[in-house]
């Protein structure tokens, strides 16, 4: 069997990554802050899927806890042949007003813990010959929406140079833009998204089915859902003002 790591483990689409990849016989090694929650989720995927699981808390805005996760990542006697980062949260305020510790912390969950697992990943996998990246980006990355945005921009941007470098290796990389998705995501961040419309949600299953048969085929870039596609083509073709006009429906969204 072959070991897939997960950070961000334990809700949303980091544990419907290690529902899926376990049910398709991948050891797992899972990784979150909470260690309670971690031997919950461990537990319960053991035993629905007969699979082994590692436990490995770990909070990647410390320096030396993520590189305890990167040894983990680059250690030749057990091999990680995927790798899904996936950690993140979200701020609700405005960058202006937010405190810059929480800024800082999110650039170093969402920018440098993916950075650092990267490179330990693809070091390691292109020495093999084989592996798979998934970094969990959004559709985000493509408007200018505030500092999640801007983190976003670095994972897409990060993936597809990350990409380029393996290509012939035997390793890929993609980036999985997701748009809405009903997890703890937004309520964690006080998040009201009650006015969206159903339309613009996509089911957390079909997300990471989606983007691990992105993965498989090495897709360097994965926007699960017909919408999402949509919008991001558009995006593509449209003139860089209008991604600029995303800020600030952010700012009316926060204030509600």
């Amino acid at each position: 069997m072959t070991t897939a790591l997960i950070t961000g483990a334990t809700a949303g689409i980091g544990l419907e990554f290690a529902t899926q990849l376990a049910a398709r016989g991948h050891d797992l090694v899972l990784v979150a802050r909470n260690r309670e929650r971690l031997e919950s989720s461990a537990q319960r995927l053991r035993t629905a899927y007969g699979v082994a699981v590692e436990v490995l808390p770990a909070d990647l805005a410390d320096r030396r806890q993520l590189a305890t996760v990167a040894e983990r990542v680059a250690d030749p006697e057990r091999e990680v042949a995927i790798l899904v980062n996936n950690a993140g949260f979200g701020l609700k305020g405005r960058f202006l007003d937010n405190d810059i510790a929480a800024e800082e912390e999110l650039f170093d969950v969402l920018c440098r813990a993916v950075l650092v697992l990267s490179q330990a990943a693809a070091r390691a996998m292109a020495s093999r010959g084989r592996g798979q990246i998934i970094n969990v980006s959004s559709v985000a990355s493509f408007i200018a929406a505030g500092t999640y945005s801007a983190a976003k921009s670095y994972v897409t941007v990060l993936t597809e140079s990350l990409s380029a470098e393996l290509s012939g290796t035997g390793v890929t990389a993609t980036a999985l833009c997701p748009g809405f998705v009903h997890t703890e995501f937004h309520e964690r961040a006080g998040m009201r998204m009650g006015q969206l419309p159903a339309i613009a949600w996509v089911p957390v299953q079909k997300l990471v089915r989606e983007a691990l048969a992105d993965a498989d085929k090495g897709a360097v870039i994965s926007v699960p859902g017909w919408q999402y596609k949509a919008v991001t083509s558009l995006l593509h073709i449209a003139p860089r003002a209008v991604a600029r006009r995303a800020s600030l429906v952010n700012r009316r969204r926060d204030a509600l």
